[in-house]
């Protein structure tokens, strides 16, 4: 017991690393509010309690990788305390999603890790993205141009993150049993038809998700390789047949080319997002000396402009380094999973988070255009950041050893019973 305790507590331990930076923050926090508020304090005890005792127990729990957990965890930590240097409100509440979002990312993994048969689950994974798309089509909200926001009793979510879990399972589910279905004229209808209603309501950052996220597990487990060559060729015409129908895309590509030209108007927005990000430095201008304030929607799209400005260049590089380790311990629980399912639905989550990231990272550097995504984990969000928690649950739970032996018996007994 005492040898657990002082493992638990030594310097050494990353859980601990993450508390001291906490507390720190804490502090700078406190500096720059010229004193210290209940919400901060319950908010930031809360995290370090949350953070401390979830990673200790799913050490205990989990015999499967729990770096990544941490990485998770240090973003997390990031984005709370940058959130509320800009809104002490919005820090407040992100705290508190992020403990929802503990409390669904345990859920998921027990739910998935104690219910089998998920890979023959394919009907259902698409009726339940139907019932969503239509849902929101029906009764979704329009913000900044897409209409992708259902409002209930005062809360609002985003069910296209619901079905980018569903959609990944779908992909899993069809290339487990692909001899089964023998059809991809109807397969690649249905990822369309996903990729259709983003369309339609006009969320086209999140269909690039989907496009993105289908030609990885295509490209890897598709035979026929003129297949990805066609749909490459389509996306191409497709993206340019959008930039003339709709207009906010037009806008984006024009203020990514040129934003200077624009610099008081539509071009406003990434050109303060450049600005902030010089103006920090390699070191940053410190907590609250900066002015992230200028940027339009700075706690969403644009984030990581205001870290880099008042936490440095080094934070943010140290940033995209932090999702570059989520990216390579996901692949490498792809590649090392025995099981077909999980070692696609490890793969696809892995390319979820990594190329949101690397879209929302590239719009606010200028290096392509924008796209409206939030930056996992440390944008302010209820819905993203709850989403993003229960797909690396199931994370979790493919990076551990399955009973591979015995799915294989049980499907070979209902083969023979067939």
């Amino acid at each position: 017991m005492l040898v657990l305790i002082k493992k638990l507590f030594s310097y050494k331990a990353p859980q601990n690393l993450l508390m001291i930076i906490n507390i720190l923050a804490l502090l700078l926090l406190v500096t720059f509010n010229a004193g210290i508020g209940k919400n901060i304090l319950y908010s930031a005890v809360l995290l370090i309690l949350t953070i401390y005792l979830s990673s200790f127990l799913l050490y205990k729990i989990s015999n499967g990788d729990s770096y990544i957990f941490l990485i998770v965890t240090m973003l997390i930590s990031i984005g709370i305390i940058m959130i509320y240097r800009i809104n002490p409100a919005f820090g407040f509440r992100q705290t508190i999603w992020f403990g929802v979002g503990i409390v669904v990312f345990f859920l998921s993994y027990f739910i998935v890790k104690n219910i089998r048969k998920w890979d023959k689950m394919l009907y259902f994974y698409l009726g339940a993205s139907l019932f969503l798309f239509l849902a929101t089509l029906i009764f979704g909200t329009t913000n900044r141009g897409a209409t992708n926001w259902i409002i209930i009793y005062g809360f609002s979510f985003q069910p296209a993150e619901m079905i980018k879990l569903l959609f990944v399972f779908s992909l899993a589910s069809y290339y487990v049993y692909k001899e089964k279905y023998n059809n991809k004229l109807i397969f690649l209808a249905v990822v369309y038809a996903h990729i259709g209603f983003l369309f339609i309501q006009k969320d086209l950052g999140t269909a690039l998700i989907f496009f993105l996220l289908f030609m990885t597990v295509l490209y890897v487990y598709e035979e026929d390789r003129r297949l990805i060559i066609y749909n490459m060729i389509g996306a191409v015409f497709v993206g340019f047949i959008s930039y003339f129908i709709f207009n906010h895309v037009k806008v984006r590509v024009e203020t990514w080319l040129n934003p200077w030209a624009f610099i008081d108007g539509k071009g406003y927005q990434i050109t303060q997002s450049l600005f902030a990000i010089a103006s920090g430095g390699f070191f940053g201008t410190g907590i609250g000396l900066g002015h992230p304030e200028f940027i339009p929607l700075v706690h969403n799209d644009f984030i990581f402009s205001a870290i880099c400005e008042e936490m440095g260049i080094f934070i943010g590089i140290a940033v995209i380094l932090l999702f570059l380790l989520i990216v390579y311990r996901g692949l490498k629980i792809a590649i090392s999973q025995q099981n077909k399912f999980f070692r696609i639905i490890a793969l696809g989550i892995t390319s979820m988070l990594g190329y949101q990231a690397f879209i929302i990272l590239g719009g606010v550097i200028k290096m392509i255009p924008l796209t409206g995504l939030t930056l996992p984990f440390v944008s302010y969000g209820g819905s993203s950041l709850v989403s993003s928690f229960a797909a690396l649950g199931i994370l979790q739970v493919a990076s551990e050893e399955l009973d591979i032996e015995q799915e294989e018996e049980d499907e070979h007994r209902s083969q023979e019973d067939n």
